[in-house]
C-alpha cells in the first residue's frame, strides 16, 4: 500500500520530469487529485511540547497520562491521544528507578570468637505437622563451642 506522501511526490515528480498536467499525473499513477492536493492544518504545538518536556523533567516518573491530568489542570484543552503523539515525538520515557544504595568502602571482617558464650547465633526453623498446624523451633547456637544451647519448639513462636 502506497502512502498519501509517497502519491503527492510521485504526482510532483511526473509533472516536473514529463511536462504533464496534475490532472493526467494522477490519472497514470491511479492518485485521487483532493488527496493529492490536500494540505494538513495541524495547530501549532511548540507551547504545548514546551511545557511536556518541562513537567517530564520536573516529575520523572510520570507518563504521558499523568502528565495529561497536569496539562489539564493547567488550562490546556488537549486530549490524551495528542499529548501521547508529542510524547512519543519528544522521545520521552519515563525514567527507571535506580537501584538500591550499596555500602561504600571495604567491609571488617567478623572476628572469630576466642572463648565460649562470647556470641550465639539464632535460628529460627519452621515446619508442618500432618493435620496443617504449623510449629516453630528456636535454636541458639554458641559460636566459638557450636553447642546448641536452646531449642525453643512452640505452635506461636
Amino acid at each position: 500500500m502506497v502512502k498519501p506522501v509517497a502519491r503527492r511526490e510521485a504526482v510532483a515528480y511526473l509533472a516536473a520530469t514529463f511536462q504533464m498536467s496534475e490532472r493526467r499525473a494522477c490519472r497514470v499513477i491511479g492518485a485521487d487529485r483532493a488527496s493529492v492536493r490536500y494540505e494538513g492544518t495541524r495547530p501549532d504545538d511548540s507551547l504545548l511540547r514546551r511545557r511536556l518536556r518541562e513537567l517530564a523533567g520536573e516529575r520523572r516518573r510520570f507518563g504521558y497520562r499523568r502528565l495529561h491530568v497536569l496539562l489539564k489542570r493547567e488550562g490546556h484543552a488537549v486530549n490524551r491521544k495528542r499529548i501521547q503523539r508529542l510524547y512519543r515525538e519528544e522521545k520521552l520515557t519515563v525514567r527507571r528507578r535506580s537501584g538500591r544504595k550499596r555500602a561504600m568502602g571495604t567491609r571488617r571482617p567478623i572476628e572469630a570468637p576466642v572463648a565460649a558464650n562470647q556470641r550465639w547465633s539464632l535460628d529460627v526453623l519452621s515446619d508442618q505437622l500432618t493435620d496443617g498446624r504449623r510449629f516453630r523451633i528456636l535454636a541458639v547456637v554458641d559460636d566459638c563451642t557450636r553447642e546448641c544451647l536452646v531449642l525453643s519448639a512452640d505452635t506461636s513462636l
